[in-house]
């Protein structure tokens, strides 16, 4: 596959852009593979890419019921962060931000990381406490955070209403290494990497069962055929108990609707990611001039993509007493993707009761911006049957009660 540089765009550009060739292949299924990852999204994508680039496995496919990244990949709000309290979960996200800052040159694909910074508003003595904490811990966890007092907070985020009345504005936690990047071309850099080594992308392909025998996986059968597989993992977010059916086991979590909109594009107003957690809503500018805005999932079980219409208005009447300058902006476009929680709001990434079946999910609200190091711990996984940074977050912690509470601790839903 060609190289994409400078050269290339003048060479492409002298004649009138007529020899680029198309990112990533897309062939006829094989009868076997080595390993099959379901979930075309960031998180499967990056499995794969790191099971070839690092452990040498090439023999992949990649099956997706849509198109790739249409899921929860697409329809999120792309904040990247790491200042997590508990250490599994500072340390697959530091390794996921750290991937992050060399992720274009590693995939040749402009991702558009944007370290622009990232601030956790402290609304109430009890936010402001739990902040604190969490600085510390990122200290001892190499993760670079530090506390603000109101007046930096303001001098960061001219438009902030730092006064309250009902939410004011005690103080952030700032990591100043956090940000943004592209959703879609994290998605789309990574599958022309996989489709460069060889690897099999089969879009429009619903994994319809799952073949096992004598306990050991064997295969799927899809609407494209059969295909046998020697490893099977699992990445398909909000779905991965309707697959997890499939082989015959469940799993501890549950699916809801996550929604984000944005605001008619605007003049640069806000260079930094604020996160209001008492109030769950957060709130970032892209490069087009859009306000891009988050707040909490549904209260009830869905597969919606859209979400409800209540939490757009209570996350836009919050953010308004906040950032009072935003309240003429009309709302450009609404989404939903389907997110899959656990319990103690900390993913899956696990061995499974079927041998050769792995399972990547439970990343809830924080799915995009673990998605390097998600893909790193998962492929080793895979490979070697066991991963230091995915020890932790193995389904074994919920029958022994070794929860990784990220709930209160992160000070939002995750």
């Amino acid at each position: 596959m060609r190289r994409y540089s400078i050269f290339a765009v003048a060479r492409e550009a002298l004649r009138y852009h007529s020899g680029w060739e198309k990112a990533w292949a897309s062939p006829e299924p094989k009868k076997r593979y080595d390993v099959i990852v379901v979930g075309a999204g960031g998180h499967g994508l990056a499995t794969a890419y790191y099971l070839g680039k690092v452990h040498g496995i090439k023999n992949v496919a990649i099956i997706e019921k849509g198109w790739l990244g249409g899921g929860n990949t697409g329809r999120n709000t792309t904040i990247i962060r790491s200042n997590y309290l508990q250490d599994p979960s500072a340390a697959i996200y530091e390794k996921a931000r750290s991937l992050y800052e060399g992720l274009s040159q590693d995939l040749n694909y402009n991702v558009m990381f944007s370290p622009r910074g990232l601030l956790m508003l402290a609304q109430s003595e009890h936010e402001m406490r739990g902040y604190k904490r969490t600085v510390y811990a990122n200290n001892l966890q190499n993760v670079e955070t530090r506390w603000i007092e109101p007046k930096e907070v303001k001098k960061l985020v001219p438009i902030l209403n730092i006064a309250g009345p009902r939410y004011p504005v005690l103080g952030a936690l700032l990591q100043e290494k956090g940000g943004t990047a592209r959703h879609d071309a994290v998605a789309w850099g990574y599958a022309r990497a996989c489709s460069d080594m060889g690897m099999d992308l089969l879009q429009n392909t619903e994994v319809t069962g799952v073949r096992t025998a004598g306990g050991k996986v064997v295969g799927v059968d899809t609407t494209r055929g059969s295909i046998d597989c020697g490893k099977l993992a699992i990445v398909v977010a909000g779905h991965s108990s309707v697959l997890a059916g499939m082989a015959g086991f469940r799993l501890p979590i549950e699916s809801m609707a996550l929604q984000a909109w944005v605001s008619e594009p605007i003049k640069p107003t806000i260079d930094v990611v604020v996160m209001a957690n008492l109030v769950h809503g957060y709130m970032s500018q892209s490069d087009k001039g859009e306000l891009v805005i988050g707040g909490g999932t549904d209260g009830f079980n869905n597969y919606s993509q859209r979400g409800s219409w209540h939490h757009v208005e209570e996350t836009t009447r919050a953010l308004i007493e906040t950032f009072p300058v935003i309240s003429r902006l009309k709302m450009l476009r609404q989404w939903g993707g389907i997110v899959d929680m656990t319990g103690d709001r900390s993913p899956i990434l696990s061995k499974t009761p079927v041998d050769g079946i792995f399972v990547n999910c439970g990343w809830g609200t924080g799915g995009f911006k673990a998605i390097p190091g998600s893909g790193f711990a998962m492929a080793e996984l895979v490979a070697k049957g066991y991963s230091p940074l995915a020890a932790e977050f193995g389904m074994h912690r919920f029958k022994e009660g070794q929860f990784i509470d990220e709930s209160v601790a992160a000070g939002v839903a995750h």
